[in-house]
C-alpha cells in the first residue's frame, strides 16, 4: 500500500534562477503592502517601500519575463519553495488574505510594478478593511482589466457544492481534478468553521486549568496598555530616521497624542509621552534646532495657563477615578511657570480629591523651583500669593523671609496673619527678626498671633519690644486675650530682670491708694507664674489674699503652675 508524500520528501527541481531574488521581491512586496496600508502617498516612507519593491521586480525582470507564485494559506510559493510564510491567519497575513478569498496562483509579468501594482495594493487595503457585506478581493479583482496581473482562483459558491477553479487573465486556463478542488474546498471549509464538539472529546482537549490560564493570559494580553508601545515606537523611528520630513511628520502625530491622552483622562500616557519626549530630545543625533523644540514644546503646552486651567476645570467637577497617581504622575511634568495656575486654583477648588493632588504637586513645584515661588509671594492674585505664603511657611523656605517681611508691612489683614504664621513655621533668626515689627501692627489678631510665637519660640531680642508694649498706656485699653498674650510672653522671656515692674503692677498702690486695672493685675501674675524662680513666687505671696476675686484666682493659678 503506497504512503502519502510530505512536502520534506518532495525532490524539488532546480529553479530557473536564484530564488533569492524572488525571496528579496516578496519581502519588498510585503512592505510595500504595508506602507500603503500605514501611510499616505506624499509620505517619505511610502515612496521608500513602494521604490524598493520595484527594484527588487526589475531585478527579477534581468532573468525572466513572467513570475508565478503560487498560494496557500500560510505561505507564498515559487516553484514549490515556502519564500513568504506567515502561518497566522489575521487580517495582516498576505497569504492568508489571499487564499481566504479563493486565489490560488498570481502570474506578476514584467512592466507590472510601473502600472499595475499601486491599484493591486489599493484593492489589497480595500479587501482587508472591507465588511461582510462588501466586496472580497476577487470581485475588486475582477472589476479591474489587469494586463499585466493574472491569477488563478477557486469560486466557493456552496460549501457543499464542488468548487469551480478558473483563471482570470491572458494565461491558458488550468482545470483541474474535480476530486482535488472538492478537498481543496473542504480545506477552506475546516479552514474557516470551528466545530467545539470535534476536540470536545479527544485525547488533546484542554484541561480546565489549562483553559483557565488561556483565559488569564489572554486578559492578561488585552489589559495591557498599549499606549506607551506606540509612543516608544514612534520616538525610535523619530531617533534613528534623520530625515527632517519623518521627524517633522512624528512631531505633528505626537502632538494629536498628547491632545488625545488629554481629553481621554489618559494621565499616565500623557506624562509617559512628555518624559520620553524630553529624553529623546537630548538623545537623538543630527536634530535640528526646530525639532528639538518641537519634542520639548509637550511639557510648555501642559504647563501653558490656559490648556492647564481648562484641563483642571475640566476636573473640578470631575470624580477622579482611581488610580489617581495618574494625574499625579501627569502633573508632575509641569514646568515651574505652571506653579502660579496651580496655586491659583487651589484657593478656589471645591473637589478634596483634586484638590489634595494640586497640594502635593504644588509643593514638589516649589520645592525644585524655590525662586518661582518666592516671586509668587507678591503676586496680585490674591489666592496666588496667599497659597504662596502657605507654602513658603510648610516648606520652612528662608529664601522666603524678605518677600514676608514686604507682606508683613504692606500686606491685607488677611495675608499679614498669614505671612505671621508662615515666619513662624520658617523659624530661623531672619524669620524672628521680622516678626518683631508685627508687634505693633494695627490689628490685634496680628499683634496676638507675634508675639505669641516670639514667646515660644524664646525669642529673647523681642523682650524690648513686649516691655514697651506693656508700660505703655495703650495696653490698658485693649482686650483681655491680647494682655495675657503679651505678659505669658513677657514671663517666659525676662526673667528675674522683670521681676520689678511685674510686682509693681501686681502689687503697689497709686497716689491716693488706687490699684491698677484687675485684669492687668491678674495678667501681671500669671506672667510671673511663667518667670517661675523665687523672687517671682515672693511677689505673688504678696498678693495671696487679695481682695479682688479676679486677682486672687490669677495668682493661685500661678503658684500651682
Amino acid at each position: 500500500m503506497s504512503q502519502p508524500v510530505s512536502d520534506k520528501d518532495l525532490v524539488l527541481a532546480d529553479p530557473p534562477f536564484d530564488p533569492a531574488l524572488v525571496s528579496e521581491l516578496l519581502n519588498s512586496f510585503g512592505k510595500a503592502v504595508r506602507a500603503h496600508q500605514l501611510y499616505l502617498p506624499n509620505n517619505p516612507m511610502h515612496t521608500r517601500a513602494i521604490d524598493a519593491a520595484k527594484a527588487s521586480f526589475r531585478a527579477v525582470w534581468n532573468e525572466t519575463d513572467s513570475l508565478t507564485l503560487e498560494i496557500t494559506d500560510s505561505d507564498i510559493r515559487w516553484e514549490g519553495r515556502p519564500l513568504l510564510a506567515e502561518p497566522d491567519r489575521t487580517s495582516d497575513s498576505i497569504p492568508w488574505m489571499l487564499y481566504k478569498d479563493g486565489l490560488r496562483e498570481l502570474i506578476f509579468r514584467q512592466g507590472f510594478e510601473e502600472t499595475e501594482m499601486i491599484i493591486f495594493l489599493t484593492l489589497m487595503q480595500r479587501a482587508r478593511l472591507a465588511s461582510v457585506e462588501d466586496d472580497d478581493l476577487l470581485t475588486l479583482l475582477w472589476e479591474h482589466d489587469f494586463s499585466l496581473l493574472q491569477y488563478r482562483y477557486v469560486e466557493l459558491g456552496s460549501l457543499i457544492g464542488p468548487a469551480v477553479e478558473s483563471t482570470r487573465g491572458d494565461v491558458p486556463e488550468r482545470i483541474i481534478a474535480p476530486g482535488e478542488v472538492e478537498a481543496e474546498a473542504q480545506l477552506l471549509a475546516s479552514s474557516t468553521v470551528a466545530r467545539m464538539e470535534e476536540y470536545d472529546s479527544t485525547l488533546y482537549f484542554l484541561d480546565d486549568h489549562e483553559i483557565q490560564y488561556l483565559r488569564d493570559e489572554i486578559r492578561k494580553d488585552f489589559g495591557n496598555d498599549m499606549r506607551p508601545q506606540v509612543v516608544a515606537s514612534l520616538l525610535d523611528t523619530f531617533e534613528h530616521e534623520t530625515d527632517p520630513t519623518v521627524r517633522e511628520e512624528i512631531a505633528g502625530i505626537l502632538d494629536n497624542l498628547f491632545l488625545l491622552f488629554l481629553s481621554l483622562t489618559q494621565f499616565r500616557a500623557a506624562a509617559y509621552l512628555i518624559r520620553e519626549a524630553r529624553t529623546t530630545a537630548t538623545r537623538a543625533a543630527e536634530m535640528l534646532i526646530g525639532q528639538r523644540q518641537r519634542l520639548l514644546q509637550l511639557s510648555d503646552r501642559l504647563s501653558d495657563h490656559e490648556v492647564l486651567e481648562q484641563l483642571l476645570e475640566a476636573l473640578e467637577h470631575t470624580p477622579l477615578r482611581p488610580p489617581q497617581t495618574d494625574l499625579y504622575e501627569l502633573l508632575g511634568q509641569l514646568k515651574p511657570n505652571a506653579l502660579e495656575t496651580i496655586l491659583a486654583f487651589v484657593g478656589r477648588s471645591r473637589n478634596s480629591e483634586l484638590r489634595a493632588l494640586l497640594e502635593s504637586a504644588a509643593s514638589k513645584l516649589a520645592s525644585a523651583h524655590t525662586a518661582e515661588l518666592v516671586r509668587l509671594i507678591s503676586s496680585d492674585n490674591k489666592n496666588v500669593a496667599f497659597e504662596a505664603i502657605r507654602r513658603a511657611g510648610a516648606m520652612k523656605t528662608s529664601a522666603a523671609v524678605s518677600a514676608l517681611a514686604g507682606t508683613i508691612e504692606r500686606g491685607s489683614p488677611e495675608m499679614r496673619l498669614a505671612g505671621v504664621s508662615a515666619l513662624s513655621e520658617i523659624g530661623s533668626p531672619g524669620a524672628l527678626q521680622v516678626l518683631e515689627r508685627a508687634l505693633t501692627d494695627e490689628d490685634q489678631d496680628i499683634r496676638v498671633a507675634t508675639v505669641k510665637v516670639l514667646g515660644s519660640r524664646h525669642h529673647v531680642a523681642a523682650l524690648r519690644g513686649i516691655e514697651g508694649h506693656i508700660r505703655g498706656s495703650a495696653i490698658r485699653e485693649t482686650a483681655l486675650a491680647e494682655k495675657i498674650a503679651f505678659f505669658e510672653a513677657y514671663g517666659v522671656l525676662c526673667g528675674d530682670d522683670g521681676v520689678p515692674m511685674l510686682s509693681d503692677i501686681l502689687n503697689s498702690r497709686r497716689i491716693l491708694g488706687a490699684r491698677e486695672d484687675s485684669e492687668l493685675r491678674a495678667c501681671a501674675a500669671m506672667a510671673l507664674g511663667k518667670v517661675g524662680t523665687d523672687l517671682a513666687m515672693a511677689a505673688l505671696e504678696k498678693a495671696m489674699a487679695d481682695k479682688d476675686p479676679l486677682v486672687r484666682n490669677a495668682v493661685s493659678r500661678a503658684v500651682r503652675g
